[in-house]
């Protein structure tokens, strides 16, 4: 009751000319944290203050909003790293309401109903092939080749709203649902492009081909609805790119790598758009994963 109080007089105040109280106000306003924003919301649809205190409003709202988000990916950066959880934090920026169980539940869907067709008697090839089959043609999942660098191919739940995304998004839930499943299916994160790694955890490479160094049974490139190839492919397309090849571009990455690389796309994809204040944010939230 007494926090409420507290809320509801500062907000009084959000329109007081002297920008010095108004600063004061803000600070006081931010160490409440989210809880304050029911309130501010209120205010800014019954409230009739004026467009300053309307504007300092909205603004503080982000602000709040921001600063959370800040404090998840530093928590997050400090736990197990869950990819799920890294996706929906980054997801928050851009739509702070969002329904965090509703983007868990439509994946356990997927995977109870990949899990009914899986046997211990299937390949690695027959298993990838039953994912590819429900992950493309049932949930019709596919890569956004005409607007590529749209913000929205970023944030997971857009992604699973339209079923389609860039090369790093689709390989996240690909590989998040793959996992769920015990299959050993990880992110590579190659440049220019965004692939998954099957592992080779039975060592079937060894007679298959000797020459593979890298513990990886083959590749699969999400954005083209799931085509499998070896690391041949990624030579050529690295000599393509005149990049020297390097382990990293074979091998699975961290958690933390595909996080901050889903920020450096939307860091790309903002700054294609002109849009200086979310570059800024968004830098800043790369930087606290190091």
């Amino acid at each position: 009751m007494k926090n409420t109080q507290n809320i509801e007089a500062l907000i009084q105040l959000m329109d007081d000319p002297d920008e010095g109280i108004f600063l004061h106000v803000r600070d006081r306003l931010l160490q409440y944290g989210p809880d304050a924003i029911p309130y501010l919301e209120n205010s800014w649809e019954e409230k009739d203050y004026g467009l300053i205190f309307l504007n300092r409003v909205e603004q503080l709202i982000h602000d709040i909003q921001f600063e959370d988000v800040k404090r998840q990916i530093q928590h997050w950066q400090n736990s197990e790293k869950d990819l799920l959880d890294g996706a929906i934090i980054i997801a928050k920026y851009q739509y702070p309401g969002l329904v965090e169980e509703h983007i868990k539940e439509f994946i356990e869907t997927i995977r109870k109903e990949v899990w009914l067709e899986l046997s211990h008697r299937q390949t690695a090839y027959e298993k990838v092939r039953i994912l590819n089959k429900l992950f493309f043609e049932k949930y019709h999942f596919k890569g956004d080749s005409k607007n590529f660098h749209s913000p929205l191919n970023s944030y997971i739940n857009t992604v699973i709203e339209q079923r389609k995304g860039n090369p790093l998004s689709l390989t996240i839930i690909y590989s998040i649902v793959a996992q769920s499943l015990n299959l050993p299916i990880y992110g590579v994160n190659l440049p220019n492009h965004f692939i998954a790694a099957y592992i080779d955890e039975d060592g079937i490479n060894q007679f298959v081909n000797a020459d593979n160094k890298n513990g990886v049974l083959f590749y699969i490139n999400v954005f083209s609805r799931g085509s499998l190839f070896d690391e041949s492919e990624i030579v050529d397309f690295l000599k393509k790119l005149n990049i020297t090849s390097s382990r990293e571009y074979f091998e699975p990455c961290s958690n933390t790598t595909i996080i901050r690389r889903m920020l450096t796309n939307l860091i790309s994809s903002f700054q294609q758009a002109g849009n200086a204040e979310k570059v800024k944010e968004l830098i800043e939230l790369r930087d606290l994963l190091g």
